[in-house]
């Protein structure tokens, strides 16, 4: 029978809490992996996921630039929009001098904690602190039908309550694919 320890990765890329989510994203990217073990010290606190960070960017209200002072609105008359005309939507974006910025400016431009989020914001902020664990004795079955029941596409694997290994969905399958399972 499989065991975990036969699939699981033993080269564990681990983040601090303390880190920025933007460097977190920029290992995770350099890295090829979909997340990580968050380390205090030689302490276990945490795992952190692309889509750990991906929902908390999203449950950040976005701050935008300061726009001219205003002393009171003025309404005008709503007029009919025919294409080639301003789009209606401009006089937002005249009050926001950022809100008609790509993708690609907001990426060259972070300046600004509205450009970029990411490095104002550190690990512990959108880790999860529930952490599920097995033990590398376990059975690969077993750490699949977890991993299964519970959505999640990572183990930490501990032995003796230290962190010795990852078991991801991706171990799994590529083992299926090998034959090995």
């Amino acid at each position: 029978m499989t065991k975990v320890r036969d699939l699981m990765s033993t080269e564990v890329v681990s983040v601090a809490p303390e880190l920025t989510l933007r460097s977190a994203v920029e290992l995770l990217a350099a890295r090829h992996i979909g997340g990580a073990p968050v380390m205090a010290g030689s302490r276990l606190v945490g795992v952190v996921s692309a889509s750990d960070i991906l929902s908390f960017e999203a449950s950040v209200p976005v701050v935008p630039a300061l726009g001219p002072e205003a002393t009171e609105w003025e309404l005008e008359p709503s007029e009919e929009w025919r294409e080639g005309d301003e789009a209606p939507g401009a006089f937002f974006a005249d009050l926001w001098p950022d809100a008609g910025g790509d993708v690609a400016e907001r990426f060259e431009e972070t300046g600004s904690p509205e450009w970029d989020m990411l490095a104002e914001h550190t690990v512990a902020e959108a880790m999860s602190r529930r952490v599920i664990t097995v033990g590398p004795d376990a059975t690969a079955a077993a750490a699949a039908r977890l991993m299964t029941q519970l959505q999640i596409h990572r183990l930490l694997v501990l032995d003796q309550g230290k962190l010795c290994g990852v078991l991801t969905a991706m171990d799994v399958v590529r083992a299926v694919g090998q034959k090995r399972l």
